[in-house]
């Protein structure tokens, strides 16, 4: 796979103060991947030092007075080719800079205040479609002892747990708000395992329960809340769909965005939803996207065949009739299923990355479709989606 990387954060002395911001996550992340250096300021031959400059009324400025809005453009144009012709689909920039940061930049005060925008450079890369983090992304999403991936499992994909090496076991009736008389369909499993995959520290649920056998969307989403307890920052949600005729394919899929048809939600039922700071949550970028764009390139590099697209949580038990399925091509809907969009909603709204993998292991309105079967796709895709959760969490 390869990244753009801003080079102050590999440890190039290229800033304006003459020196470097290396970034410790962003270093282990450079020495997994094919990594496109980066500097638009130097590339436009600012000289280092120079003093700092910032954006202000849409000029870039330096803290002496000298408009070097041009300069700027230049050298992002110019790093931009150079970016574009790599066809890396992500790129890890630095925080807060006038050519390099993503959201918020320096206020043009040089007081180190932030106001929101766009570096020159990263606007050139968002606008062709690539992945722009900062450095800040990429320490949120490393895992650790203290901050291990969370990984739950839908139907027929609970095997993944056979890869942790454990340290402890949870029985889910021990979890607070998993409900006590819950007892697991076939494919799941009611106990979580804390322990590593391939050296990285994980907590697996190999089951989960769902709106359509009577519980609430709060219990449903118990299982969330029990890894943001224990440190989790990074979600993986996988789950066995349905996929839409002319809109994807069976197989393994990347959720992008997903469509709650389930009518409920878990911050209307949770009782301790007064502890987020509000229950008012935007859902833009629920799906993080450098997490699914680390999904995507670890697939290519591994020539796993892997769709993108939509998810929408369906209530349930049944499958859909023909007019819903014709109603879900319609609106954009890519899979479908019966799990997953009140976990992720619950997972946004406390401030976890998630990432959203799933199994089709059926076109939708497909009336041979039985949940044994789903099992059986679920089995004959195993080494594949072993290998692409494995792989992510390997960059990571």
């Amino acid at each position: 796979m390869r990244v753009i990387v801003s080079e102050c954060l590999r440890g190039t002395a290229c800033r304006y103060d003459g020196g470097a911001k290396p970034n410790s996550a962003v270093e282990e992340l450079c020495s997994k991947v094919d990594v496109v250096g980066v500097c638009p300021e130097t590339a436009s031959q600012l000289p280092v030092p120079r003093p700092p400059a910032e954006q202000r009324n849409g000029r870039v400025m330096l803290k002496d007075g000298t408009d070097v809005t041009e300069d700027f453009e230049r050298g992002a144009r110019i790093s931009f080719a150079k970016a574009k012709s790599s066809r890396a689909p992500l790129a890890v920039l630095k925080a807060k800079s006038p050519s390099c940061g993503v959201g918020v930049i320096y206020d043009g005060t040089y007081s180190g205040s932030l106001t929101e925008g766009d570096g020159v450079f990263a606007r050139l890369l968002e606008e062709e479609g690539i992945c722009v983090v900062t450095e800040d992304t990429v320490e949120s999403c490393k895992p650790s002892v203290e901050h291990p991936v969370a990984i739950v499992l839908g139907s027929g994909l609970g095997h993944l747990a056979q890869l942790v090496k454990p340290v402890r076991r949870i029985d889910y009736h021990d979890i607070d708000g998993f409900p006590q008389e819950a007892r697991p369909i076939s494919g799941h499993k009611f106990e979580a395992t804390i322990g590593t995959i391939d050296d990285v520290p994980v907590v697996v649920y190999p089951g989960r329960v769902h709106l359509y056998q009577g519980y609430s969307a709060a219990e449903v989403t118990s299982l969330v809340r029990h890894a943001h307890h224990l440190g989790c920052r990074d979600i993986i949600f996988a789950c066995a769909t349905g996929c839409i005729p002319g809109n994807a394919h069976k197989g393994l899929g990347i959720l992008t965005d997903q469509i709650n048809l389930t009518g409920r939600n878990p911050l209307a039922e949770w009782d301790h939803v007064r502890e987020l700071d509000t229950p008012f949550v935007g859902m833009t970028d629920a799906y993080t996207p450098y997490l699914r764009t680390l999904a995507r390139g670890v697939a290519d590099d591994a020539g796993i065949t892997v769709e993108e697209g939509v998810y929408a949580g369906m209530l349930g038990p049944t499958f859909e009739t023909p007019a819903e399925v014709a109603m879900l091509k319609g609106l954009g809907v890519s899979y479908v299923g019966m799990s997953t969009v009140c976990e992720v909603i619950m997972a946004h709204a406390l401030g976890m990355n998630v990432l959203g993998l799933t199994l089709a292991a059926n076109e939708s309105g497909d009336s041979s479709v039985t949940h044994q079967s789903v099992l059986e796709e679920a089995d004959r895709h195993a080494a594949d989606f072993e290998s692409l959760v494995r792989g992510v969490l390997r960059l990571l």
